[in-house]
């Protein structure tokens, strides 16, 4: 990092990620939330004290949107710009689950690489700044979802790099409703096959998913046997403690990709959610409850 962060810089950063992220689900009629109480000390984490970045190469108010990628639209400015420079001894981040983008989008902000200002096109008609993350968002590699797409492509640039002897690691930031999908072990498992101990996944393991809990639509546990089953390096740490986050990202061992599972709570915060607790992937606030989280938000 070109900047240091104290552990309670990065700390107090997390409130305002989520800060923000209320906001804006006050002023839209609804966002993301949840995901950004349950990821914001590994957000924050990650661009303040792990990722080696270079300086965003983005506009500090992103454009309108480019339009579609197309052999005549090829000039337009990736999301990736906002995380510096992709070669190495740069790091790299690929996120996963695009509906973070909220969150994400406010840790860039906190930590320089957007404007406070560019929050106001969030999710307006014409512009770059999207509820649902691709790439020609601000901080976004690759076009995300539920699919696990970003695991294999990073596991593939994870491998370039080793071929080519470039420094730097890949980082991917999943969410746990993703491990229910087939590619993501395939790509797992060919992580570990190459021996791609440059690889390393976080997983923010809120235990929730768009149609309720993990556990009832489609149980994954054992997770750290699953994954160590598969090759991997694995970390099981309590995802809302910066000092475990920054340890366990250090945590590599040779001739294998590294697995952190974040366990974190969906209302970390915002306690005002917890009876809410599966049926949060999508907050929205009722008229009657509206102006209780207007004044805990105007107290936070």
């Amino acid at each position: 990092m070109s900047e240091h962060y104290s552990q309670l810089q990065i700390e107090n950063a997390t409130k305002n990620i989520r800060k923000r992220v209320l906001k804006i689900t006050l002023e839209r009629n609804g966002c993301y939330l949840a995901q950004a109480c349950s990821s914001s000390e590994i957000l924050a984490s990650l661009y303040m004290s792990i990722l080696n970045l270079s300086e965003s190469k983005g506009p500090q108010i992103p454009g309108k949107f480019p339009g579609t990628p197309s052999k005549d639209n090829m000039d337009y400015l990736p999301g990736s710009a906002y995380n510096g420079s992709t070669d190495a001894p740069y790091d790299r981040l690929f996120i996963s689950p695009a509906h973070y983008a909220a969150p994400v989008y406010s840790t860039l902000v906190e930590v320089g690489r957007l404007s406070e200002e560019a929050l106001e096109f969030f999710n307006k008609d014409g512009y770059s700044m999207e509820m649902i993350g691709a790439n020609h968002t601000p901080g976004f590699e690759n076009a995300a979802g539920t699919l696990s797409q970003a695991i294999s492509i990073a596991s593939g640039t994870a491998y370039a790099r080793k071929i080519k002897k470039q420094s730097g690691r890949i980082f991917v930031f999943m969410s746990d409703g993703e491990i229910q999908e087939g590619q993501l072990w395939e790509a797992v498992q060919v992580a570990a096959f190459y021996k791609l101990d440059n690889l390393v996944l976080l997983v923010d393991v809120n235990r929730q998913q768009v149609e309720g809990f993990t556990q009832d639509i489609m149980n994954i546990e054992p997770l750290e046997e699953k994954f160590k089953a598969f090759g991997a390096k694995t970390a099981k740490i309590d995802g809302h403690s910066v000092e475990e986050l920054q340890k366990a990202c250090q945590m590599t061992e040779k001739g294998k990709p590294l697995v952190v599972l974040c366990y974190t709570n969906p209302t970390q915060g915002i306690p005002l959610l917890k009876h809410r607790r599966g049926q949060m992937h999508f907050i929205r606030f009722k008229e009657d409850e509206y102006n209780e989280y207007l004044k805990f938000y105007q107290n936070m």
